[in-house]
């Protein structure tokens, strides 16, 4: 449809002759009016907005925080020979059970005998000088009553008496050290246990203090976990640890924390704890595989994903979605505690609930929405 133009239309009603003036003005008016009956064009429907909801429901505790560790005992200690020589038998392996008292390596003995002969007879020989020696102080305390010596021969033959009793103590610690040197080529366990590592082989020249064998002794087990600082700082110090094995659900048993390291490693940033086992049943054995869960915060309570948390009026809010018109509104609710990924409510949500978890940021009250994964 040509288009008319207004102005024009105006500027000729205003110069034409009054009949031909009224004519333009009811065009004019016409005009207007056909105009003014255009229809409005509506504003399109605001789109219904996908969004993730979870269902609130009361837990029993607070979080459940479970982590990976190994199986280790309570003692572990490295047997090592007192004296340095070359080992020439090592009686166990890795694996092998060991009983106290038991022998479980040796070093060649053949200097340490022949160190121990020589103090024998050194010993022999100061007992002999011994008995001169007191013979003859013996036969000077009558001649010196009579007046036969002097009480400077006297007294020359005591010193000497005295001399040969001290190089007698003498030779007697010399023996006893031999003694003990050639024991210390038998290295002995001073506790059952199981041996873990070896560190050296038949035939090797040894240095005192060398670990020939480790033994984890027998009487008590540890479950140790690589433990976060936050976990540590959360947790009571009495809590029980639920540990499993890994392999085998079915095997599981409870501890309490033993020990906690001091200093963090310097890659990790965790703590090594250490759980003392109660009771572990037999097949957790030494380095195996193990799962520990402990229970976080007390009593019973409501969590909800930290992506599910908004805010409104300077405070915490959710997103509740109304089932029967699939609408949402804005809720506060009081926060316990913000853990890693979740958000411990104190108030403000009940069991039943619909909480918004993915979408919060482009809601508002009243708003239709649907669930995601749904048709339109």
């Amino acid at each position: 449809m040509e288009q008319i133009d207004t102005s024009a239309l105006l500027f000729e009603t205003a110069h034409a002759t009054p009949g031909a003036r009224v004519a333009g003005l009811s065009a004019f008016a016409l005009l207007a009016l056909l105009t003014a009956c255009k229809p409005v064009e509506e504003p399109e429907p605001e789109p219904i907005r996908p969004v993730r909801v979870v269902s609130i429901e009361t837990r029993e505790g607070g979080e459940t925080v479970t982590l990976t560790g190994r199986v280790e005992a309570q003692e572990a200690v490295n047997l090592s020979f007192r004296v340095g020589g070359r080992m020439i038998e090592r009686s166990v392996n890795v694996g092998d059970q060991v009983r106290a008292g038991q022998v479980v390596a040796r070093l060649e003995p053949e200097t340490a005998r022949n160190t121990l002969k020589s103090a024998r007879a050194n010993l022999t020989a100061a007992r002999a000088r011994l008995v001169e020696a007191q013979n003859n102080f013996e036969r000077h305390r009558p001649l010196l009553d009579r007046g036969f010596i002097t009480r400077a021969m006297f007294d020359q033959a005591e010193q000497a008496y005295r001399s040969a009793q001290a190089q007698v103590d003498s030779a007697r610690a010399q023996v006893s050290t031999a003694e003990t040197q050639l024991s210390y080529t038998n290295l002995i366990a001073d506790s059952s246990g199981t041996v873990t590592a070896r560190g050296a082989e038949p035939g090797e020249v040894v240095a005192a203090g060398q670990t020939i064998v480790q033994l984890a002794r027998e009487g008590g087990r540890d479950a140790v976990f690589d433990v976060p600082a936050r976990v540590i700082e959360t947790s009571s110090a009495d809590a029980q640890i639920q540990v499993v094995l890994s392999s085998d659900p079915k095997v599981q048993t409870t501890g309490r924390v033993r020990e906690v390291a001091p200093q963090a490693d310097p890659v990790t940033r965790t703590f090594k704890v250490r759980i003392g086992l109660n009771n572990p049943p037999a097949a957790m054995r030494l380095g195996s595989t193990v799962t520990g869960s402990v229970q976080l915060g007390a009593g019973p309570g409501i969590e909800i994903p930290a992506s599910a948390l908004t805010a409104t009026n300077q405070r915490p809010a959710v997103w509740i979605l109304d089932p029967a018109t699939n609408t949402v509104s804005l809720r506060n609710i009081e926060v316990l505690r913000y853990n890693l990924d979740r958000v411990a409510v104190a108030d403000g949500l009940q069991s039943g609930d619909i909480v918004v978890t993915a979408g919060v940021q482009t809601l508002r009250p009243g708003q239709q929405v649907r669930l995601l994964g749904t048709s339109p």
